[in-house]
């Protein structure tokens, strides 16, 4: 983890240059920017071969600028999802033809349009911003838009939706973001009805709705990643703590580990002889392939290459408490230690960092 510091004078000076979404880099503002010009060409490309290229319709609309830009740059936005996209767009484009067809005069039209809009999207569960220009583009219009009627809501503006929203999905497999969206919400490894076990201390879902009350403001993030981040938030307060060790401070260094070439009777002999949980897998330089439990052991399998699971591993230098996420997930009992050369230095169990944790509350016991 890397320690909190202050903002450097230049990043000060420099501020509105700064991303001002919570996480964002430049990196992701590229990202955005390249998703946004090939996805938004290629929606135009594609609608155009589906539509005949006919020249009273337009390829394109102009919401689907603003759903692009939260679909690239914000793709975790609950606002930014695929049913908020297409159903969003859609659904408020019907309702602004519908007002136009109603009410004559366009600025009491323009109004009644997005205000309807932003209500049925927000009863349907797909608020969108962009919808809301989809409403008044439909609502102004005009004979343009009126010569297509109804339809103009699934044809552009439905059609523009959907082949963009699955541009966007695929464009986020290769850009390494989670689209569609799913909070990485922990879960119980062992089927069982009990909270996972870093949920059944501290706040709970309880105390994010009542804070959430409290300060009687909607924001764009999902309840679960919110809860994700405030768990991180309390990691990271927790390691700046500089009397908590390092991994290398209370990791076993004489341990007991198996070559990749060992047979499954082996590595089960060496867990139940010694009562350990974990062994490392290593190769003849001792450098660390994976680990090896009771579990793997029951997979099929000749030898331990075969059956061995992919390593959680931390270097000597990291602090310790950076380690609980990993061994309090109910699928970890041991995180391996490696040098800068992949090689096995040490173990830290869940029994070392329990002990590491109990040690503040043995000094104030005495």
């Amino acid at each position: 983890m890397r320690p909190v510091s202050s903002p450097s004078p230049a990043r000060s000076r420099f501020r509105f240059f700064v991303p001002i979404l919570a996480g964002a880099t430049w990196r992701d503002r590229l990202v955005a920017c390249l998703g946004a010009l090939v996805c938004v060409g290629a929606t135009g490309l594609i609608c155009g071969l589906l539509l005949g290229n006919d020249p009273h319709l337009p390829l394109l609309v102009a919401p689907m600028g603003a759903s692009a830009l939260l679909l690239f740059a914000i793709p975790s936005s609950p606002l930014a999802q695929p049913w908020p996209i297409v159903g969003g767009n859609t659904v408020s484009a019907l309702i602004g033809l519908i007002v136009s067809r109603h009410v004559p005069e366009p600025a009491v039209a323009a109004g009644c349009a997005v205000a309807l809009a932003i209500a049925t999207m927000s009863l349907l569960r797909c608020l969108h911003p962009p919808g809301g220009a989809a409403a008044l583009t439909a609502a102004l219009g005009g004979p343009a838009v009126a010569t297509y009627g109804l339809g103009f809501a699934f044809v552009p503006v439905g059609l523009n939706a959907l082949v963009l929203t699955l541009l966007g999905v695929a464009f986020h497999r290769v850009s390494s973001h989670s689209y569609p969206h799913r909070a990485q919400a922990p879960g119980n490894s062992h089927g069982t009805k009990d909270l996972p076990s870093t949920q059944r201390v501290g706040f709970n879902e309880v105390d994010i709705d009542a804070a959430l009350s409290d300060v009687g403001e909607a924001f764009d993030i999902d309840r679960d990643d919110l809860d994700r981040l405030l768990r991180r938030v309390e990691l990271h307060a927790l390691a700046r703590n500089r009397d908590l060790p390092r991994c290398a401070d209370i990791m076993s260094r004489d341990l007991v580990r198996v070559d990749q070439h060992d047979d499954i009777e082996t590595a089960r002999r060496l867990l139940l002889d010694r009562g350990v949980r974990t062994l490392p897998v290593v190769d003849r330089d001792n450098h660390v392939l994976g680990t090896v439990g009771l579990r793997e052991l029951t997979h099929p399998g000749l030898r331990v290459r075969d059956v061995m699971s992919p390593a959680v591993i931390a270097r000597p230098e990291e602090p310790a408490v950076d380690l609980i996420a990993a061994l309090t997930n109910g699928r970890h009992h041991a995180v391996i230690v490696i040098d800068d050369g992949e090689r096995l230095v040490g173990l830290v169990s869940q029994s070392d960092l329990l002990a590491m944790l109990l040690r503040p509350l043995r000094r104030e016991a005495t």
